[in-house]
């Protein structure tokens, strides 16, 4: 059986398009919903969620500039929704925005950017064409920390909009924290790559995030190795599709 195959059978027989190593015992499980107490901290009531939940693009870009639901507005110079085609069938999703995207309002501009543009290339994609780039959350944590918890559930109805409306047929999780926050699990990025996870009915594939390997470029191979096998589902995707009565 081909790698092609064997992923085509995988989405055919899991409900959750897992595919699990032999020793693997991880399950997936559903975010965890924060306390009553955070949750109004963070202005995530039901009311807010779904009202979100109702908005097109123009009102999700106004929402989000004018958030105040978690404390990362006071210090953003503007929010930073996403870049791209909003009717991509790949998404990619990264952690939060750094200085530079805090400046021009843009996801993954800067050294990181050009490589994410790099690894797009690669595999002849391109920003903008079949292509969305969001992140967890829409505000830049100070000295670009990672994400609190509770600023990453004020900022999921956002994400979770972005990706009704867009309907892609792949996700892809660059690095740990954004990984962790879709899936909903606490677990190593080594843990979870290879394999193609689900995120609402949708397989996700989960590799490394670009300032990660411009730090570490070792890890690079490794990065190839799942953007090939991103390649390689989403033909089976496709495949799958055109074989459906």
């Amino acid at each position: 059986m081909s790698r092609r195959d064997f992923i085509i059978a995988e989405l055919g027989l899991s409900p959750l398009w897992v595919r699990r190593k032999p020793s693997d015992s991880h399950v997936d499980v559903p975010i965890t919903p924060v306390s009553g107490h955070d949750a109004r901290r963070a202005g995530a009531g039901p009311d807010r969620v779904a009202k979100i939940l109702e908005m097109d693009w123009a009102q999700l870009k106004i929402s989000a500039s004018a958030c105040t639901a978690c404390a990362l507005h006071k210090g953003r110079k503007q929010a930073v929704l996403g870049v791209g085609d909003t009717k991509a069938e790949w998404l990619l999703v990264g952690e939060a925005p750094g200085a530079e995207e805090d400046e021009r309002g843009e996801p993954f501009v800067g050294q990181a950017g050009k490589l994410l543009d790099n690894m797009l290339a690669s595999i002849a994609l391109q920003r903008g064409k079949n292509v969305y780039i969001a992140n967890i959350v829409k505000c830049r944590p100070p000295g670009n920390r990672t994400p609190e918890p509770v600023e990453a559930q004020a900022c999921d109805a956002y994400l979770r909009r972005q990706f009704e409306l867009i309907r892609p047929r792949l996700v892809i999780a660059l690095g740990r924290v954004a990984a962790q926050n879709l899936l909903g699990i606490d677990a190593t990025l080594a843990s979870l790559r290879g394999r193609v996870h689900d995120y609402h009915g949708t397989p996700l594939i989960v590799t490394y995030h670009p300032a990660y390997l411009l730090r570490n470029l070792v890890d690079k191979a490794k990065s190839w190795e799942d953007l090939c096998f991103a390649v390689d589902t989403m033909a089976a995707l496709k495949q799958q599709r055109l074989a459906s009565p």
